[in-house]
């Protein structure tokens, strides 16, 4: 690596990308988008999200850095790289961010962490969606593991974003609903741990939104001397279903806000307030989601009609990605849809694992709150929701309830106020003051 001076970022000195285009409107503008995507532009759309993180590199830099090296980085190295599993035809595509002095110790001794360091925090995102949805949390979590001399990762699960797409087959019956739920689940959470065993890590704290809050949790059960704690985020199949208050898809965005900006202890009162959005979400919703409701029962994925459009695929993103992000800059916009686009049109794998865990409607065939109470009681466990989600947070609550009778008083739940299911999108400043309060919260 080359010099610079202290003021100029690393970003600085990799070569540019190019920008992302704009959100198409046009058949023509569709059509050459389509036609541009595949891995390599994949891997660009990605970095453009990740570099804006000042210390990011796009390569796992040569340990231990010499002393030209060291005098050039700052407290952080982060970096992404393709993590090989067990199974030579599989691999996490991962992203790194570790504290410099931890960074050069791990390259005499791996698989020995400083005593004093708290585990690494792991975060996963939802289902269909990639590490790159995290990108306005990462800089404040990498200054957690400069802080702690700790290291945080943001995984693509196996099978989504830009992880390896094997086939995803469940061979158990379609009427054995516990064993299709447990095939499909280990298809994540087993190669979650073989990860872990990549990474030589000893505990992590897994940081998950909605189907991956689901999926950490069920890591959680099989394997709870690896988990040093849980912060669910708008967590997918907790509660029981059919609950036909809730709406069966994600709600718009918050397009009011209040003045409360904050995430606040969850009451009873705060909870019947969402559900009563919630409800308002319900009554608007078209026949077409009958249909929907057929092809999920057929084991279709909404990412698999995305990608029969064909040429207007991009165009019917760009419409999700225009509603869906309009808090954010049209800068940020049309980086996350080239994103989306992009890792939405690659071949379908763990996309196809929705219908045998939730049912439609998006309720869990084998419910978390049925299943939360057999958790570690030394695992804390936090539930976050958004006051406009369309998760219904009275499983939340019911979970802390059982958790609290079974001995577990870990158990905490906060309403973030002016968010979505997309918390840690719609109002990242709170979601990430709140991760940062409860992975230093004592245990």
């Amino acid at each position: 690596m080359t010099g610079h001076t202290p003021t100029e970022s690393l970003v600085d000195i990799l070569p540019p990308l190019p920008p992302a285009a704009d959100i198409p409107s046009k058949f023509l503008e569709s059509a050459k988008q389509w036609w541009a995507a595949g891995d390599k532009q994949s891997a660009i759309s990605e970095e453009r999200l990740l570099r804006r993180l000042p210390f990011f590199r796009s390569q796992k830099p040569a340990s231990p850095l010499s002393d030209t090296e060291l005098s050039n980085v700052g407290p952080v190295i982060a970096y992404s790289s393709r993590v090989e599993l067990s199974n030579p035809k599989h691999y996490i595509n991962t992203l790194s961010m570790i504290s410099t002095s931890l960074f050069q110790s791990q390259s005499t001794s791996p698989s020995n962490p400083p005593a004093t360091s708290p585990p690494p925090a792991v975060m996963l995102h939802g289902y269909g969606a990639g590490l790159g949805f995290y990108f306005n949390n990462f800089l404040p979590m990498a200054q957690w593991a400069a802080r702690h001399n700790s290291s945080v990762y943001a995984l693509d699960w196996l099978g989504m974003g830009r992880s390896s797409r094997p086939p995803f087959h469940i061979k158990a019956s379609k009427k054995d609903i516990p064993a299709r739920v447990a095939e499909a689940e280990s298809f994540f959470v087993d190669s979650l741990e073989d990860w872990r065993q990549q990474m030589h890590l000893e505990k992590m704290t897994l940081i998950g939104h909605s189907l991956g809050a689901y999926f950490s949790v069920v890591y959680a059960l099989k394997y709870p001397q690896r988990v040093e704690r849980l912060i669910l985020l708008s967590p997918a199949g907790v509660p029981r279903g059919p609950d036909h208050t809730v709406p069966s898809s994600e709600v718009d965005p918050p397009t009011t806000t209040s003045s409360e900006d904050r995430a606040e202890l969850a009451s009873n009162a705060k909870v019947e307030q969402v559900e009563a959005n919630q409800r308002t979400a319900k009554a608007k919703e078209s026949r077409s989601r009958r249909i929907l409701t057929h092809l999920w029962e057929e084991g279709f994925s909404p990412f698999q009609v995305v990608r029969t459009m064909g040429v207007w695929a991009p165009w019917m993103v760009g419409k999700y990605s225009s509603r869906r992000f309009s808090t954010l800059s049209e800068e940020e916009t049309r980086d996350m849809h080239d994103y989306i686009l992009n890792i939405t049109l690659a071949k379908g794998s763990g996309e196809y694992c929705i219908s045998h865990i939730l049912a439609p409607g998006a309720h869990a065939r084998m419910p978390l709150v049925d299943r939360i109470a057999a958790l570690h009681k030394d695992i804390p466990v936090t539930f976050a929701y958004g006051d406009q989600d369309w998760m219904d947070p009275e499983g939340g609550a019911e979970s802390v309830e059982r958790l609290r009778q079974a001995g577990h008083g870990q158990g905490k739940m906060y309403i973030v106020n002016n968010a979505g299911h997309h918390v840690y999108l719609d109002n990242a400043r709170v979601v990430n003051n709140l991760i940062i309060k409860e992975l230093e919260r004592k245990i």
